[in-house]
C-alpha cells in the first residue's frame, strides 16, 4: 500500500511538472497574440477617451469640424501638426527650465 502511494505521488509530481512546462510553452507561443489583443484594448481606450472628450467639449468639436469644412482638410492638418509641435516644444522647454530654475515661494 505504501509503495502504491509513493508511486502515485511521483506520478503526480511528474504530471505537475509537465503541466508547468506546457503552461510556460503556451505563454511563450501566445505572446504575439497577447500583444495584438493589448493593441485592440489600447485602441478601445483611446476611442472611449475621444468619446468622453467630445461629450464634455461639444463646442471644441464643432469648431474643429467647421474648420475642416471651411478650409481644405490638408490645410487644417498642416496647422494641427504645427500646433501640436509648438505645444510639445513649449512643454519640453518648460520642464527643462523647471529643472534649472528654483521655484520661488
Amino acid at each position: 500500500m505504501q509503495q502504491r502511494l509513493i508511486e502515485l505521488q511521483l506520478q503526480r509530481g511528474r504530471l505537475l511538472e509537465r503541466i508547468a512546462n506546457q503552461r510556460a510553452q503556451l505563454a511563450h507561443h501566445a505572446e504575439p497574440v497577447d500583444r495584438l489583443l493589448h493593441l485592440g484594448d489600447r485602441a478601445a481606450a483611446i476611442a472611449r477617451e475621444c468619446k468622453r472628450t467630445a461629450i464634455e467639449h461639444p463646442l471644441t468639436l464643432a469648431v474643429a469640424v467647421g474648420a475642416v469644412l471651411v478650409f481644405r482638410p490638408r490645410t487644417v492638418w498642416r496647422w494641427t501638426r504645427r500646433g501640436f509641435l509648438a505645444w510639445r516644444s513649449f512643454g519640453a522647454i518648460r520642464s527643462a527650465l523647471a529643472r534649472y530654475v528654483a521655484p520661488q515661494r
